[in-house]
């Protein structure tokens, strides 16, 4: 499924690495997309309007994507998001691919502790 990895490679891109969080969703996700977020509504709209100010709004944050999986209809993006004031986050987003555009989304976050029993990091 190369046309859905190049796809999400672009999103990836667009919405994590330059923050373009209107730009992605009108190029890749579709109008009947279904959020698994209990935090945010169904829709391209309402996402839109809820990530926004946590990615472009917010200058200083970063969102280093640490791995990409696509496997069929389905892909996965690993990042590790930093904001100013608050501790850094382990992210999962799940992705679901139809007709070569985003349908649906789950994600899982974690937050970074300060100290870890080991000494391999999360990332």
């Amino acid at each position: 499924m190369t046309g859905n990895r190049a796809a999400f490679e672009a999103f990836c891109d667009l919405f994590y690495t330059q923050k373009r969080v209107g730009d992605a969703f009108a190029r890749l996700v579709s109008d009947d997309y279904i959020q698994h977020n209990p935090n945010v509504p169904d829709g391209p709209a309402a996402a839109i309007e809820m990530l926004t100010p946590k990615f472009a709004g917010t200058p200083d944050s970063r969102f280093e994507i640490q791995r990409i999986l696509v496997d069929g209809d389905l892909a996965m993006v690993h990042v590790k998001a930093s904001r100013p004031g608050a501790p850094d986050a382990a992210v999962a987003d799940i992705y679901r691919f139809e007709n070569g555009r985003i349908v649906e989304h789950w994600d899982v976050l974690q937050p970074v502790p300060g100290h870890a029993v080991h000494d391999h990091p999360m990332f």
